[in-house]
């Protein structure tokens, strides 16, 4: 795969291990005849460390031979987290460790999880990158405030904590950013 074909998402092997790419970050030459350099952070899917890549326009690294597999978050213990293949009904553990931030999204009926799997093997997760998630506690509403875009801390039923708009109230269901962790809106 060519640098500037790569993207966040895209599953590469880099110093012979399956690295996911986090972040692009392209630098562009100011002089004539310099290089377009490709700035990747990417996460190597057995070790879980952080890997920093840096190539030319013309570099290229080679695609991962894995599968991503639709698949239902079941349960988890202090080790794990348990998850079932829809299609072939395969069940894959991850350790809880290597999966925490993406579990702080995840209910039991969320659609769209996918698992990673290189060589037979369960190596990570990937979420969809907005979910709803119902308003577990919040403050109530102070009336008179709607004149100005206040926001207020809110808990939502994983147990995670956002800042949300003033006027939400318990009971409500908002969509939020896993990438970011941030209020998007209220589910329609």
């Amino acid at each position: 795969m060519i640098a500037k074909d790569i993207k966040r998402g895209d599953v590469v092997v880099y110093n012979e291990s399956p690295c996911i790419i986090e972040t692009v970050n392209v630098q562009t030459p100011s002089a004539r005849g310099a290089a377009t350099l490709y700035k990747y952070r990417a996460r190597n899917l057995i070790t879980k460390q952080k890997v920093d890549v840096t190539l030319r326009g013309g570099d290229s690294l080679k695609d991962a031979d894995f599968r991503r597999r639709e698949a239902k978050y079941m349960y988890s213990d202090s080790e794990a987290c348990y998850f079932l293949d829809q299609l072939d009904y395969n069940q894959y553990s991850i350790a809880a460790a290597d999966v925490s931030e993406e579990m702080k999204y995840v209910t039991e009926s969320l659609e769209g999880i996918r698992v990673l799997i290189y060589n037979e093997e369960c190596v990570g997760m990937e979420i969809p990158p907005t979910v709803e998630l119902k308003v577990t506690k919040c403050d109530p509403v102070v009336r008179g405030n709607s004149a100005t875009s206040r926001t207020k801390p809110v808990i939502l039923e994983t147990g995670i904590a956002v800042q949300a708009p003033d006027y939400l109230v318990e009971g409500e269901i908002i969509k939020v950013d896993t990438r970011t962790g941030e209020y998007l809106s209220r589910a329609k």
